[in-house]
């Protein structure tokens, strides 16, 4: 009997080794066929770059939402409306004290900057127009807004900066209006006003 039970065992283990190696061999073509998949699935994601950044900031902790508006030289608008339009691109939507908080691991942070960002990720020769819209007023008075123009490549270059008050809500102010060549390069920087909101509001002309 033991030498029954002796030969029964050892007769199984070519069977044994036969399931493992099969195993193995699901498993690497498992992970072969995932290497060779992953591959054609980045192909279609694209990596956009940014040739120029422009932010407003206003004071921090405060409730008003202040949006920006930019239009590119073909009339695509980029706003909280349409955060992608063309080569614009609205990276970051502050609506004031509203979306400040955050939740991280399961803990409530408090973000209190108040800035928007809009990205130009492409070269579309001719004018750009940067408008501030005031959306909402927590608070009686002007609040106090600053806009930065920024060139990314090939190094970060700040081109245009102002800072200005905006009234009261409703208030909409076109900031700059400027252009780029086929290189890239800043030109031809005014602020005639033009509205780029679709509302119908009072627009007042700079003084």
């Amino acid at each position: 009997m033991r030498r029954r039970r002796s030969r029964q065992y050892r007769s199984t283990d070519p069977f044994i080794d036969l399931l493992f190696n099969a195993l193995l061999g699901f498993t690497f073509l498992f992970l072969v066929s995932v290497m060779f998949m992953n591959p054609e699935a980045r192909k279609g994601r694209i990596d956009l770059k940014a040739e120029y950044i422009i932010s407003v900031t206003w004071p921090d902790q405060l409730a008003d939402d202040i949006d920006i508006w930019v239009q590119d030289p073909i009339g695509e608008t980029v706003s909280y409306l349409r955060k992608d339009a063309g080569w614009l691109h609205l990276d970051r939507d502050d609506r004031g004290e509203i979306n400040d908080t955050i939740m991280i691991d399961g803990k409530e942070l408090v973000y209190p900057i108040n800035q928007e960002v809009v990205t130009i990720r492409g070269i579309i020769p001719g004018e750009y127009i940067v408008n501030l819209y005031y959306y909402t007023s927590a608070q009686p008075g002007p609040v106090d807004a600053l806009v930065k123009v920024e060139k990314v490549n090939p190094t970060l270059k700040t081109v245009y900066v102002q800072k200005l008050a905006l009234n009261k809500q409703d208030d909409e102010r076109t900031v700059v209006r400027f252009s780029l060549d086929r290189s890239g390069n800043i030109a031809d920087i005014n602020q005639l006003q033009k509205r780029l909101t679709p509302f119908e509001l009072e627009f007042e002309p700079e003084q």
